[in-house]
Parts: structure tokens; C-alpha cells; sequence
């Protein structure tokens, strides 16, 4: 048994969508508690203008009665409210009338950096709109819904997510990021940052060594390089420990009250695959978002001639905003591990199965 996440959605169009399924039957959702971390997502010091636009509230259509899931698929949705303004340029159906609104000029000038020009080649597009619309990470908005479901599944059992920013373009002072940011958008330029996920709680055994698709860390991996902008992802002290030796490297064994422990952690949580029991420690490298304000030089699809980039209402920093995407997809794939290793069609069945495995393993939470 495993959780699952599709989503779907444009930028500029009606509404994100997000099914997640494998869900136990019974676990109690905060409507509140959703939008909250989705009003995080849209705060942070370099965000656009578009972050008054949209007032982001989750919707559900399916899988919850009475604020309990029902152990169906649970359908979320988040509405883009600033579709009124692309009612006609996002219309899914072929549009009726005069064009007007945004969205009405086809897309000819990819910009350096985003999916623009990758994109119209893989699908043949003369528009680079169809690229755009869904490699935006407007569409972080409905996992970050889904990933405060998986830490609502995750409390259950006593484990705790967290997401914090490091730095914003080198700086790591929260007043040092603020000046960071106000030069960067006095040249019209943009930055990125690194952020770190800390997972408390987090039981020995999640995860397996038997393949790599089930490795804990390569899932991980994987969850926080699938957010736009990430570039680089490390476990733990990850490049950190390639220079020392491996007797300052690893994580010596140690009984304590309670039962066995670390008295360090280099290995962010993860031996060979599997959860060890320390904190998880995961960091993601975001890179300066690519819509500038002073636009970058590229060509036009249209008539092969040099041009500018696209500009487009943009932020000038995300990185805080990455801290909260990056929370949502390791609560996401800490809670997928959590399933297959508890299962249960109810939430009792879960919670029960936690604690018969806590009551076996020679281990305590610190």
C-alpha cells in the first residue's frame, strides 16, 4: 500500500488539481492547517505582484466527508484567480468573441533558462505559451496542499516537517537576504538560494536497500529536484563529506535511555537507503529564477531573427517559497514510505501497526 499524487493545471488557467490516493480511511484534515502552508508558499521577501492576485484556498471535491477522509481518492483543488484576467488566452475550449485579456499574442521568444525552447521542440509547438503555462511553479501550489495532507498523516505517528531558507543569493542573514534582494531588483535580476527540510521523528526503517527505486534518500532525491528551479539536492553533510576521512564521516552507535542513537548525524537520517532514526536532513539548491527584467538574449521562433526574451511578471526571489514547496515534498514521500511500511485501510490500523513496530525495534524518538 502507497500513496499516490497526480496533478494537473496551467499557470494562467481555471484551477490547480491534485488526486492523492492510498489514503487510510478516518484521518482528520484541517482546512485551515492547508491554507495556511498555502498562504506561506505565496509569502517571502522578492515575491511578484501576483502574490495579491492569487488569495490561494483549498478546495475538496472528493474523498472527505466531515473533514475525515474516506479511504477514497481525494480530489484537491486550488482556483487560479487570476484566470479572469486570461479568460480568453487560457480558454480550454476553442474561444468565442474578440480576443482580449492576456494570452491573446502567440509566444514566440523563449527565454534562457526556463522550459520555453526545450519544450517547443519535444511537442512541435508554435506557441511557447503551451510550454510555459505548465513548467510554471504556479502548479506548486496544489502539492503544497497535498503535502500538508501527508503531514497530517505524518502526525499521527509522531513525525514533524519542517522547511527553513539558508541563503538567498549568498546571503544568510535574514537582513543580509532583504539587501540581497533589494540590489537584485534595482538591477533587474534575480536570485536564488539554498533550503533546508528537517524531519523529526522519523522511525529506523523507511526505505530499503533491495533497489534503488526504493531507496529513501534517491526518493528524496528525486521529490526535491522535481520542483522548478532545483538544481542540486544533498542528504545530510552530502558534499561535505567527500574531503574528510571516514572515521570523522560516520555516525557512531551508542546506547542511551530509551534505546540505541547517534551523537551525530553526517548522515542526515539515511544509511544505505533506510532511515536510521536520527532527524532527516535533507538541503535543495535553487537557481536565480530565468524571467528577467532586463530580459536575456535569444531568438524568435517566428522569424529566426535575434531578440529579447519574454518579460513576464516575475518574482525576484523564491527561495522562501521553496522552503515551504520543498516542506511539502519530503512530508509527501516520508508519508508514501510510512504507508508501505504501516499500511492499514484506517487510520487506527496505521497508527496501531507504528506502534507494534516501535514495541519491537530497539529505538526511541529523541
Amino acid at each position: 500500500m502507497t500513496l499516490g499524487l497526480t496533478t494537473a493545471g496551467e499557470s494562467h488557467g481555471p484551477a490547480l488539481v491534485a488526486i492523492v490516493t492510498g489514503l487510510p480511511a478516518g484521518l482528520a484534515l484541517d482546512r485551515e492547517a492547508i491554507d495556511a502552508d498555502l498562504r506561506r508558499r505565496q509569502q517571502g521577501y522578492g515575491r511578484s505582484p501576483r502574490q495579491q492576485i492569487e488569495t490561494d484556498e483549498v478546495e475538496v471535491l472528493a474523498g472527505l466527508r466531515h473533514g475525515r477522509t474516506l479511504g477514497t481518492p481525494l480530489a484537491l483543488v486550488v482556483r487560479n484567480r487570476d484566470h479572469r484576467n486570461w479568460t480568453w488566452g487560457m480558454s480550454p475550449w476553442p474561444p468565442e468573441g474578440e480576443p482580449e485579456g492576456k494570452g491573446t499574442k502567440p509566444v514566440t521568444v523563449p527565454r534562457p533558462g526556463h522550459a520555453d525552447l526545450a519544450g517547443a521542440m519535444k511537442y512541435g509547438l508554435d506557441d511557447v505559451r503551451d510550454a510555459l503555462e505548465r513548467a510554471s511553479a504556479r502548479h506548486t501550489a496544489v502539492f503544497v496542499a497535498a503535502g500538508a495532507v501527508a503531514k497530517a498523516l505524518l502526525g499521527e505517528i509522531g513525525v514533524e516537517v519542517n522547511g527553513s531558507v539558508l541563503e538567498v543569493g549568498g546571503a544568510q542573514g535574514d537582513e543580509e537576504r532583504r539587501e540581497a534582494i533589494d540590489a537584485a531588483r534595482a538591477d533587474r535580476e534575480t536570485l536564488g538560494g539554498i533550503v533546508e527540510v528537517r524531519a523529526g521523528g522519523v522511525p529506523p526503517g523507511l526505505g530499503s536497500y533491495a533497489t534503488k527505486e526504493d531507496r529513501l534518500d534517491a526518493r528524496l532525491a528525486f521529490a526535491l529536484m522535481g520542483i522548478q528551479a532545483v538544481k542540486g539536492v544533498e542528504v545530510g553533510e552530502g558534499f561535505g563529506l567527500a574531503p574528510l576521512r571516514g572515521s570523522g564521516a560516520h555516525d557512531e552507535v551508542v546506547r542511551g535511555e530509551g534505546g540505541l542513537h547517534r551523537e551525530t548525524n553526517h548522515a542526515g537520517g539515511i544509511e544505505a537507503g533506510v532511515s536510521n532514526g536520527e532527524e532527516i536532513v535533507v538541503r535543495a539548491a535553487m537557481k536565480p529564477l530565468p524571467t528577467l527584467m532586463r530580459p536575456l538574449q535569444t531568438v524568435d521562433l517566428a522569424t529566426g531573427e535575434a531578440a529579447e526574451a519574454l518579460v513576464e511578471r516575475s518574482d525576484t526571489a523564491a527561495v522562501e517559497a521553496l522552503a515551504v514547496v520543498a516542506e511539502a515534498a519530503v512530508a509527501f514521500e516520508l508519508a508514501r514510505a510510512a504507508r508501505e511500511k504501516f499500511g492499514g485501510d484506517a487510520i487506527g490500523d496505521f497508527v496501531a501497526a507504528h506502534a507494534a513496530y516501535l514495541g519491537r525495534i530497539d529505538w526511541s524518538p529523541r
